[in-house]
This record gives structure tokens, C-alpha cells and sequence, in this order.
């Protein structure tokens, strides 16, 4: 009496098996280790914009505080892209023909906002509020990295839920706040926010700078996932 099945499906049933538990957890791993990558966050890809804005030329330079254009930072949740009639208090009379800024000037007069490409783009699900994070006395250049030093604006963190987690678990760690990280050179130290020019202090493992208070280190879902 012959066999019910031929031998080769012996063959096909261990390579079946094998790609059971061995390829797709392989392959699920794969997919976990992709989206923590640069080529999934876009972390140090230079994004390019519709105006060539050198944020050296301004913050070095010309000494321009961040909350200057970004006005919103200190009270709400998005720090706020400047409207162009700000960027035109100031090049109505400095550069004020030069080709360079014609989309500007475009801009102003119609009134239609400027299209920037956004450079930290965080997932819907996740609750960030820049308020709250820079009136406790985090720097910006904790996430955004050295922008001062940036001919055009690029992800320096990969801003993952592990790097926002590991910077909430320093800040418990704190016994308290203080003081440990400098205004960028050439920055103009402001009385009542010098935190906004922070710059992570590698001494102090943390990216938390001046106050008294203590910091919670809210490691809960519900404290980014609304």
C-alpha cells in the first residue's frame, strides 16, 4: 500500500514549520528595529525649505532670541512657525531687495503663509506640549539639537517614545533642579528664560536646566498618549 502522502512534503512540512517560528518572528523583529533607524525617523536628514534660512546667521550673528519668532513655545503646545510680517520687521529695511527673500515678500503682501516643510514631526497619538517642557526649564537644544549651528534645520534625536522615556527617568532621578547647562555662545542670557538657549550638559546626564522644584518623572502612558 503506498504512502497517503509522497516524501517530498516531508521536506515541505519542516521548511513550513521553520518559516513559522523562525522567518516571521524574524521578520517582526526586523520590523521593530526598522522603525527605531534613521531611515524610518528621518533623524540627521536636512530637510530642505522654501526660504534658504540660516539659523547661524540669525541666533550667532545677529543674537535673535528663539522666542522672538518662536513666540508661542513658552505658552502653548506648538512652538509656532513666525508669520512673515514678523520676518519683515526686520527686512523691510535690511536686505530688503535681495532675490533671496522674494517669496517672502510674496508672502507678505498676499498674505498667504509661507509653506515650511516640517522638520520634528511626531505621530498623532503622541501629546507633546512645548509649554510645559520649556517653562520647566528644558533647553531647546535637548531635542532640536545645535541649531544655532545649522545652515538648514535637521532631526539630531530620533525622538522615539525610548528617547522620550529615557530623558523622563533622568528627571525623577534629579533629587532637584539646577543649573547645569550654559546659553549658546554668542546668545544673549535672558533673566527670565536663560533655559531656552540650553544645551545638554553631558556632566549632568540630563537635559533639565534651572528651578527650584522638583520634576515628576511621569512615565505613565497617559502622560504622552491622549
Amino acid at each position: 500500500m503506498s504512502a497517503l502522502f509522497p516524501r517530498w512534503t516531508n521536506t515541505a512540512y519542516r521548511l513550513a514549520l521553520g518559516a513559522l517560528f523562525g522567518v516571521a518572528p524574524m521578520l517582526v523583529v526586523g520590523l521593530l528595529i526598522y522603525v527605531r533607524t534613521p531611515w524610518n525617523t528621518g533623524q540627521f536628514e536636512a530637510v530642505d525649505q522654501p526660504v534658504q534660512f540660516d539659523h547661524r546667521h540669525h541666533v550667532i550673528d545677529d543674537e535673535i532670541d528663539c522666542v522672538y519668532c518662536h513666540r508661542d513655545v513658552e505658552t502653548s503646545d506648538y512652538a509656532g512657525v513666525p508669520s512673515t510680517d514678523v520676518c519683515m520687521g526686520c527686512h523691510a529695511q535690511v536686505w530688503n531687495g535681495s532675490a533671496l527673500l522674494e517669496s517672502v515678500r510674496r508672502s507678505y503682501f498676499s498674505g498667504q503663509p509661507i509653506p515650511w516643510n516640517r522638520v520634528h514631526d511626531l505621530p498623532d497619538f503622541v501629546y507633546f506640549n512645548h509649554a510645559v517642557h520649556v517653562q520647566r526649564g528644558v533647553g531647546c537644544a535637548a531635542c532640536h539639537g545645535r541649531v544655532d549651528e545649522m545652515a538648514r534645520v535637521l532631526s539630531t534625536q530620533p525622538l522615539t517614545m525610548g528617547f522620550c522615556l529615557d530623558c523622563h527617568r533622568r528627571a525623577g532621578d534629579l533629587p532637584e533642579r539646577r543649573s547645569t547647562t550654559p546659553p549658546l555662545e554668542g546668545a544673549d542670557e535672558r533673566a527670565v528664560q536663560p533655559a531656552l538657549f540650553g544645551v545638554v550638559s553631558e556632566a549632568a546626564d540630563s537635559a533639565l536646566v534651572l528651578g527650584p522644584e522638583r520634576v515628576d518623572s511621569l512615565t505613565t502612558c497617559t502622560a504622552c498618549h491622549r
